[in-house]
């Protein structure tokens, strides 16, 4: 499948589904990949053109040094849907790619017809958690920073349950690298959308694991707060990754809110 140059880098994205489907965009959390969102494509695959891509600095797209923003995300997948000569679409978006969503129905209300976001927050401070983050990333590597973030994002009777799902993802935090990690890690940490995000027209669906200890069900509270009319979607025993630890109840309610259940 293809890369794009998108703003100033190889964008790589995948197309699949129905040709003649309206499109949705899916955008990946930190540290993973666009096969983050590989127990959705069986369900989505039925009702839409299903465009994946790896954000910057992860997976096959570029990864340039230096620190990253929420506002230069959003170009990329901008640039995306121009390339694909896409008007409008709907956008599902987890963790960093739900405060990438966020920001693009902030910024293009246009371009957004519907709105998901998963798993994410519209504020992630103190900001000194994430140079702790940074830090470890930048002398040990991705293994400094791999088994606090599987702990974070899976609860532990998953983790036991579904190893091979576990390992799938722990290879795709190994394999980010550390630029992207570290640029994004900073585009997190300067990000605060709290009172930006109160102009979101799109109808919008928060979705998060109860059991998020990152992007607590708090944190997916005060978004629906602030955005008129969102609605909220508490999954049961599922952690940050709330889409494969608990992929039917996800699907079932995401689908449901687009008019596809």
């Amino acid at each position: 499948m293809p890369h794009a140059k998108i703003n100033g880098i190889d964008l790589y994205y995948e197309i699949s589904g129905r040709e003649d489907g309206p499109p949705i965009l899916f955008s990946n959390s930190l540290a993973s990949t666009l096969h983050m969102w590989d127990p959705q494509m069986p369900a989505f695959r039925k009702h839409y053109k299903v465009i994946r891509y790896d954000s910057r600095g992860h997976g096959k797209s570029s990864a340039p040094d230096g620190a990253y923003s929420i506002e230069t995300l959003v170009d990329d997948a901008i640039g995306l849907l121009d390339h694909l000569g896409i008007d409008k679409t709907d956008f599902c978006g987890l963790s960093k790619g739900g405060m990438v969503g966020q920001r693009l129905a902030t910024l293009h209300p246009d371009r957004v017809e519907r709105l998901v976001l998963c798993d994410t927050a519209c504020y992630m401070g103190p900001p000194e958690l994430w140079e702790g983050r940074i830090d470890t990333a930048a002398v040990d590597g991705m293994d400094g920073v791999v088994d606090a973030t599987i702990m974070r994002w899976f609860t532990g009777p998953f983790q036991k349950r579904d190893p091979d799902a576990v390992d799938k993802v722990r290879e795709m935090i190994l394999n980010t690298p550390v630029a992207g990690f570290v640029g994004c890690c900073r585009a997190i940490q300067a990000m605060d959308q709290r009172e930006t995000i109160q102009a979101i027209a799109a109808p919008t669906l928060v979705v998060v694991g109860a059991d998020d200890p990152g992007t607590t069900p708090d944190a997916a509270r005060e978004i629906q707060k602030r955005i008129e009319g969102a609605r909220l979607e508490i999954l049961p025993e599922a952690a940050h990754l709330a889409n494969i630890e608990q992929p039917k109840l996800f699907d079932e309610a995401v689908l449901g809110f687009l008019g596809k259940g």
